[in-house]
């Protein structure tokens, strides 16, 4: 049986943070320097909807992340602005949210159910993010079903 996160769990409250987007793409080549300089602090990398990691990454597979994923970015988002990348902190990035071109939904905004990042890099640990979605209208459908008396 899989352990539930804790809806106040450390990462999940910094995912509902407040976090400041890239919108230029020099702001983040800018974000991807500072990860650069600090690839080693034991950061996570989290492809959401895969299991997440169960351990910090080295700094040569964030220096290689960081390749693969701004490429696909350029490529995919081929736009005159990023605006897809949200950072904690532009100057001192501890959680990136990395938003998938290919499935942006309400991205930015105000939205009550806003689409989860594709990528996420922070560091803390990550917990399942689609599993808690699915335990969260889990509850709420049986909520619903024991007020019908069923």
């Amino acid at each position: 049986m899989t352990h539930s996160p804790l809806p106040d769990s450390p990462f999940l409250i910094a995912l509902r943070g407040s976090f400041t987007a890239a919108l230029r793409w020099s702001q983040l080549d800018d974000v991807w320097q500072r990860l650069r300089e600090c690839a080693d602090a034991g950061w996570y990398i989290y492809a959401v909807g895969e299991p997440p990691p169960i351990a910090p990454s080295s700094a040569a597979a964030i220096g290689a992340f960081i390749i693969e994923i701004d490429a696909l970015l350029r490529r995919e988002h081929q736009e005159d602005f990023c605006g897809i990348v949200y950072v904690d902190s532009l100057t001192e990035p501890r959680f990136i949210k990395i938003y998938d071109p290919n499935n942006l939904g309400v991205v930015c905004g105000y939205s009550d159910n806003p689409p989860l990042p594709g990528w996420i890099i922070s560091q803390l640990a990550p917990v399942d993010l689609p599993a808690m979605m699915t335990q969260q209208r889990r509850r709420w459908w049986q909520r619903w079903l024991a007020q019908r008396g069923e």
